[in-house]
């Protein structure tokens, strides 16, 4: 304290309130929380972090394959407009909602308990999505393994696991150039590698029968999840200096793949077939719906990793500038990898001899199958293929902190003082638990269970709980009251367009995408395998599972309360009395002394103390308070009112 006081005399001090964590040295970075939650202790933990978690592997193995079957470069259009009402609007909620009340997904539901079943719904959302996410990381550790030898195994046929159709898919030269490949009922050698050597899926009969477990698979998948158990040790203090390097090495090998391919011949052809505008594409509405649903599920709205990490910020961190970083940076990356993906795939079309749709594939069948099998047409195969899966490893890693670091601080925060203490511990059980349940993942018949679990666990239910939230916090807890929240922790209120899209044209686009999915529903399909019908009622009520955690915990709530049913609603409805800022010096106008033991009656005189005059966070609260003064004034003067006397008549 008394080196701070000599700095202070030293030089012109700015208020904390008025730095962000890059402004600030990492001395006073936890200034505004409460010691036993912790924070970001480093300059730009926040945004890698979030830049990390939105930069996944749809990135790279969906935007390109989307982006070319919708219409290639007119594609952009309703994709950035599309960024433009459900993207930004709703990723700046859920960082708001976050960073004011410094809660996790359960506790923030604070500002309304009628709706804390979305906030469960959330976790269980989450937690699926991680149990198989982790395998996609095993799979990519075992490529990642494969790639460190001088040939790659999925390169020649031959092997024991290679059948008769297996086919090299070189094509042959003379003097005009490559000739064609009849590639009718031949499989190429990374395809037989893909399925029949590292998922062993013939030993499967299908998703009833699972067979046996593929212990390399296992071994793998144990290893994912000691890396990012890890990693997230001591919560965002580790993960957060883990994301420095997992955040953005991946742009250094996309950039590395992005100048190889664009120098390889043929790779124009990709390009071309990836960028050129089909505009006729925009008159239907299942382009527009496919850029929605590639903003929604790359941004990661709804899965409460935004809302975690925003919760371990200052209280007056510029998130408003972080959205646009963050979302305009996603979108771009989106595009350059799809530079990257569909330069080598136009190399590669142009060594068979085939047009690039019968290459381009979307999902596991791109970064498995395709982009290994280009790599063998490659000079120092081995290198590029360890880059790629390298990336992919990166890009991977980011994503599951986030959704390991959701479900261990809504928990925390909801058991603070039986579990804060034991975080470590905690988070190993979670860890064990996950790895124990996906082992089932790593049978020879996993992937129609990763299939299963991809196809229902993040469907329906998350648009249902994405709206939800949108709701509760613009209609029920009432958009003026959110705007003032917002006013108070940045110094200034949303404008029309925030509060046009939150008020109506996300929720809107979002319920549009829920019939959508709803209307165009396909049972789940791998290849020629068509699930059975247990299996798709299994999924379908894996997805209403988490859509009946919201009126379940409206149920709780209603009983908690004492009263008529239309009382119950009320009082569940109000946010709790301790709803506010985590600080007692941040909470202002009708937050004053609402926390327990709270001694102040004017918490935003702590600061005008310490520096001597009003910052102008100070000020906006106090113009907060006088708007509320009047408005409770006015309420008031109104109650207070002569009534015109009723003349009796007779």
């Amino acid at each position: 304290m008394k080196k701070l006081q000599e700095a202070h005399l030293r030089k012109p001090v700015r208020p904390d309130l008025l730095m962000t964590p890059s402004d600030q040295g990492d001395v006073d970075l936890d200034v505004d929380f409460a010691a036993d939650r912790g924070n970001w202790t480093g300059k730009l933990d926040f945004l890698l972090s979030c830049i990390g978690y939105c930069v996944g592997l749809g990135n790279v193995w969906r935007f390109p394959y989307r982006a070319y079957t919708n219409g290639g470069g007119a594609f952009l259009v309703p994709y950035f407009l599309m960024l433009a009402i459900c993207g930004i609007p709703l990723f700046f909620l859920e960082l708001s909602l976050g960073q004011f009340s410094s809660l996790g997904p359960l506790a923030v539901w604070k500002i309304s308990p009628l709706f804390k079943g979305a906030g469960a719904a959330m976790l269980l959302i989450v937690g699926l999505v991680a149990v198989y996410y982790n395998m996609i990381i095993a799979y990519v550790l075992f490529y990642l393994f494969a790639s460190l030898t001088s040939d790659l195994p999925w390169e020649h046929c031959g092997n024991w696991w290679n059948t008769e159709l297996c086919l090299e898919h070189r094509g042959s030269k003379d003097g005009n150039g490559a000739l064609p490949l009849n590639l009718t009922y031949t499989v190429s050698p990374s395809e037989e590698y893909w399925s029949r050597y590292v998922l062993h899926i013939q030993g499967s009969q299908g998703i009833g029968s699972p067979g046996e477990i593929r212990w390399n698979l296992c071994l793998c998948l144990l290893l994912a999840w000691v890396i990012v158990f890890l990693c997230i040790l001591k919560g965002v203090k580790s993960s957060g200096k883990v994301v420095y390097f997992t955040a953005t090495f991946p742009y250094l090998i996309l950039l590395m793949l992005l100048v190889r391919g664009v120098t390889l011949p043929g790779a124009w052809k990709g390009i071309q077939f990836y960028l050129t505008p089909q505009f006729h594409h925009l008159l239907s509405s299942k382009v527009w719906i496919e850029a929605a649903l590639q903003i929604f599920y790359s941004l990661g709205v709804g899965f409460g990793g935004l809302l975690t990490f925003a919760s371990y910020n200052t209280f007056h961190q510029n998130i408003y500038r972080d959205t646009f970083i963050v979302t305009l940076g996603n979108a771009i990356t989106s595009i350059l990898a799809g530079f990257a993906i569909f330069s080598v795939l136009g190399y590669m079309s142009q060594e068979l001899g085939v047009p690039v749709d019968q290459v381009a594939k979307a999902g596991p069948g791109l970064a498995f199958v395709v982009y290994p099998q280009a790599m063998t047409m490659l000079p120092l195969s081995p290198f590029w293929s360890f880059l790629f899966f390298f990336m992919l490893l990166t890009l991977g890693l980011d994503s599951q902190f986030a959704f390991l670091e959701t479900i261990v601080t809504a928990v925390t925060d909801e058991f603070p003082y039986y579990l804060r203490p034991k975080k470590a511990v905690f988070s190993g059980l979670i860890c064990v638990a996950m790895y124990l349940m996906g082992l089932i993942l790593t049978t020879d018949g996993g992937m129609y269970w990763l299939v299963l679990l991809d196809d229902y666990s993040a469907s329906f239910g998350l648009m249902v709980v994405v709206i939800t939230t949108c709701l509760a916090v613009t209609r029920v807890y009432g958009i003026q009251r959110f705007c003032r929240d917002i006013h108070m922790m940045l110094g200034f209120k949303p404008g029309l367009y925030f509060r046009a899209c939150w008020l109506f044209l996300s929720p809107a686009m979002l319920l549009a995408l829920l019939v959508y999915s709803i209307v165009k529903y396909q049972p789940s399909e791998y290849g020629s395998y068509r699930f059975p019908p247990w299996a798709e009622l299994l999924g379908i009520l894996m997805g209403l599972l988490s859509c009946l955690m919201i009126p379940a915990g409206m149920l709780v709530a209603v009983l908690r309360e004492e009263g008529s049913l239309w009382e119950r609603l009320q009082q569940a409805s109000r946010p709790a009395m301790d709803w506010g800022p985590s600080l007692e010096e941040n909470r202002t106008g009708m937050y004053v002394a609402t926390l327990a033991g709270s001694q102040s009656p004017k918490p935003l005189m702590v600061h005008m103390r310490k520096y001597g005059g009003i910052t102008s966070f100070e000020n906006t609260a106090i113009e907060v308070d006088r708007e509320i003064a009047e408005e409770e004034e006015s309420m008031i003067l109104d109650s207070h009112l002569p009534v015109a006397p009723v003349t009796p008549q007779g």
